[in-house]
């Protein structure tokens, strides 16, 4: 096996590893909003931290 076919199959494996933990993660968010009467509060260390990331994802 040549290096850019193992290269290929080893990212492969990992964006599917990653996919199921960002579904893992999406529906878990969703079941614990879902439980949550009322608004959620955020402190302020909380918020930037969030923000921060979004910044990265480009939203």
């Amino acid at each position: 096996m040549n290096w850019k076919r193992m290269l290929a199959t080893i990212s492969g494996s990992v964006d599917q590893e990653l996919l199921l933990r960002i579904e893992y993660l999406v529906t878990e968010n969703r079941i614990f909003k879902n439980q949550i009467k009322g608004r959620l509060r955020l402190t302020d260390p909380e918020r930037i931290s969030l923000a921060e990331i979004g910044q990265r994802l480009g939203r």
